[in-house]
Formats: C-alpha cells, sequence, structure tokens
C-alpha cells in the first residue's frame, strides 16, 4: 500500500513538472521569428516617444521581466530588446504608470490593449486606429493567462 501512495505521489509530481514546463516551453517553441535590428531600427525612427523596459520593477522577478527600448507612434509600437519568455503576453497602454499586479488591475477598466506579443527578442505592433498614444503614459506587457505582471515603461 505505501509503494501504491509512493508511486501515485512521484508520478503526479512528475506530471505537474511536466505541465509546467510544457506551459512555459511552448510559447518559446512556437514563437514566430521576432523582426531583425534593421527592421525595428527602422520602424521605431518615427517614433514620438521612447522609453525603457527594466528588470528592476517591483513587479519583474526572474520568470517575469523585460528589457530594452520601446518606441511609441500612433502607428506602431517597437520594442528592440529582450522579453522572458511567457504564454499569453498582450501589450497594453495605461493612463499612469505601474509596476506590479495590483497597480495594473486598478487601472486596467482605463487602459487599451493593443494587440498580442508573440516574439521574445523584439516585436512590431500596429496600433488600432482612433487609439491617442497622448492619452496614456505606459506600455505594459501583461501575461493574460496568468494574469501576472511581465514589465511597463513610462514613455511620457
Amino acid at each position: 500500500m505505501l509503494r501504491i501512495i509512493a508511486l501515485l505521489v512521484s508520478h503526479g509530481a512528475m506530471l505537474g513538472i511536466g505541465f509546467a514546463l510544457g506551459v512555459y516551453l511552448l510559447p518559446i517553441l512556437t514563437a514566430p521569428q521576432a523582426p531583425d535590428q534593421a527592421t525595428l531600427r527602422s520602424a521605431a525612427q518615427s517614433a514620438e516617444f521612447a522609453a525603457e523596459f527594466t528588470r528592476n520593477l517591483k513587479g519583474s522577478d526572474f520568470l517575469h521581466w523585460g528589457e530594452g527600448t520601446v518606441s511609441v507612434s500612433n502607428e506602431r509600437i517597437v520594442h528592440e530588446g529582450r522579453l522572458a519568455p511567457g504564454p499569453d503576453y498582450k501589450l497594453y497602454l495605461v493612463e499612469d504608470f505601474v509596476e506590479d499586479e495590483a497597480q495594473f488591475e486598478k487601472l486596467r477598466d482605463r487602459s487599451v490593449r493593443i494587440g498580442d506579443v508573440k516574439s521574445f527578442d523584439g516585436f512590431i505592433l500596429d496600433v488600432p486606429n482612433g487609439i491617442r498614444i497622448e492619452g496614456y503614459t505606459t506600455v505594459v506587457i501583461w501575461c493574460e493567462a496568468f494574469g501576472e505582471f511581465i514589465t511597463a515603461a513610462k514613455y511620457r
């Protein structure tokens, strides 16, 4: 009986570890190729604002972080840098700077979702028609699936 319990516990633990690794690794394995540096630089040239993602925000940790430059214009948002890989990342614009989950959740109903972030070594997202970036101050990367703050940068 003790052997059966030990087997159930060990197999259950391995199943849990395998599932967690799958959730973490699947986005990395299925991520589209990021735009090359020349494309990113070219797209960022028309930006009206620029800011930096840093790893030292209150809500960032070793699994949830971003670094690099984010360039913002009314046409597109360009990131030149790296993000911790993960599933279901979304880019939001918010009215005030936030640096963790609780702060973002308070402003979430007044934020605007720009689009899906699918590459972790830089990206270009088109800003939907009708959204004026001047009405916001901060870019936030958020993991929708797990409600996790990844990073933020105040651009104005």
